[in-house]
């Protein structure tokens, strides 16, 4: 079945991303360096001309990157739920934002734009969204790279967690090779470029609707969560 997400798949093999989806925190955390380390995957960014998918919020390391890519001339794309607009909006919106009904259909909505993910450090649902597409490249849904951006070690103890799944015989060896991660922005591009799948997929790509649950469902139901 070719889609959208195909098309952003194989321009993930080929080492070119388009559009990059991060994951980050709608607060700016209590070090400086995570600051930094949203400026400068932003700056990195714009270098390489690649655009920004994100999660529509105008504060905290979400408002840093977004501001960043869009003043460097790139497209942002945000993807907020109706109900957080108060919440991760203050003032002006940044470059296009799009509403949509609830989480389901933001991280379905971002999954489909986006050639490739990358996590900064964040909150609960900066996890939670990692989390997922971990999860969907894990079962077969996509093959796009997935990044950890480790500023200052914050993601140590989650990826000490992930080795823990292996020792402990819930997480097969290959799938834990999906999550990419580097303590430098320059290192971590170069590791999501060369990435190619080896874990073995839950099911075969074909027998997910892959379509209907990397695209909005224009007819408002709920879009199909893993």
């Amino acid at each position: 079945m070719e889609g959208s997400g195909q098309k952003a798949e194989d321009s993930s093999r080929k080492g070119r991303f388009r559009r990059i989806c991060v994951f980050c925190g709608s607060r700016s955390g209590n070090k400086p360096s995570f600051s930094h380390g949203a400026l400068e995957l932003g700056r990195v960014l714009v270098e390489r001309k690649i655009d920004l998918v994100y999660g529509g919020g105008s504060v905290g390391l979400m408002g840093l990157i977004s501001q960043t890519v869009f003043d460097g001339g790139c497209h942002v794309l945000g993807v907020i739920p109706s109900a957080l607009l108060p919440h991760e909006i203050s003032g002006e919106t940044i470059g296009e934002v799009k509403t949509v009904a609830d989480m389901h259909e933001r991280k379905s909505e971002m999954a489909k734009h986006a050639d490739a993910f990358i996590a900064l450090p964040g909150g609960y649902g900066t996890m939670e969204e990692l989390l997922e597409m971990i999860t969907w490249s894990q079962l077969g849904i996509h093959e796009k790279p997935v990044g950890l951006l480790n500023v200052d070690g914050y993601y140590n103890s989650l990826l000490a967690l992930f080795d823990k799944g292996v020792e402990e015989g819930f997480i097969e060896d290959p799938a834990r090779k999906i999550v990419v991660s580097a303590e430098t922005v320059e290192e971590l591009m170069t590791k999501m470029e060369e990435y190619a799948p080896i874990h073995d997929r839950v099911a075969p790509r074909q027998n997910w609707e892959v379509d209907q649950l990397l695209e909005t469902n224009a007819s408002g139901h709920s879009t199909p969560n893993s």
